[in-house]
C-alpha cells in the first residue's frame, strides 16, 4: 500500500512540538521530500535563526520567513516544517490554505518544556524565566494554531513514528490531500 500526496503538508505548532522530527518521519513514510523553512532561511542567509534575530530583528526575520514559505509552497509537493511563529501571520495562513494543508502538532506546555529547556537555539526563550516565557508564547499562539485544518495531538509517550502515523490518519480524512493507492 502506498500513498499519493496531492498537496504540501505544512506542519505548524510550538517550538518543541516535533515539527522537524515528525516531518522527516512523515516524509519518509509518504515517499516525498522533507523541507524545513527555518533550515532554508539559515541556508539562504548563511547564519542561524538566532543570529538573524540578533542582527536584523524579528520583523525582518518574519518577512524572510514568509518569502521562503511561499517559495517552498511553489516547489514539489512535500512535507514542510515551519518555525513556531510562522502560522501567526495571516498572509502565511492564507498561502498555506491555498496551496497546502496545515497540520497543527498540538503539544502541551509541559511536553514542550521538557523538549526545549536544555537548548539555547531558541531566541525567544533567552529570558530570565524561560518556562514562564514559553507559557506566555503558548497562550498567545494557540488561538492561531487552532485555525489549522488538521489538529493532531502529540503526547509524551508517543514515539516520532507513532506521531507520524497519527498525522497520516488525519491526512487520510482529506482525499484532496492524501490518497492510498495500490503501488
Amino acid at each position: 500500500m502506498g500513498y499519493e500526496l496531492k498537496k504540501t503538508v505544512v506542519l505548524v505548532g510550538m517550538m518543541g512540538a516535533g515539527k522537524t522530527a515528525v516531518g522527516r518521519a512523515l516524509a519518509a513514510k509518504l515517499g516525498v521530500a522533507f523541507l524545513d523553512s527555518d533550515a532554508e532561511i539559515e541556508k539562504a542567509a548563511n547564519m542561524t535563526i538566532a543570529e538573524i534575530f540578533a542582527r536584523d530583528g524579528e520583523p525582518f526575520f518574519r518577512a524572510k520567513e514568509s518569502q521562503v514559505i511561499e517559495r517552498l509552497l511553489e516547489s514539489e509537493r512535500c512535507i514542510l516544517s515551519t518555525g513556531g511563529g510562522a502560522y501567526l501571520a495571516e498572509g502565511n495562513r492564507a498561502m498555506i490554505a491555498e496551496k497546502g494543508v496545515a497540520v497543527w502538532l498540538n503539544a502541551d506546555v509541559d511536553l514542550l518544556w521538557t523538549r526545549v529547556r536544555h537548548k539555547d537555539t531558541r531566541p525567544l526563550l533567552r529570558t530570565s524565566n524561560p518556562r514562564k516565557t514559553l507559557e506566555e508564547i503558548f497562550a498567545a499562539r494557540v488561538p492561531f494554531y487552532q485555525l489549522a485544518e488538521l489538529p493532531v495531538a502529540t503526547q509524551a509517550g508517543f514515539s516520532i513514528e507513532q506521531t507520524a502515523e497519527r498525522v497520516i490518519e488525519a491526512l487520510k480524512t482529506r482525499p484532496d490531500v492524501l490518497v492510498e493507492n495500490d503501488a
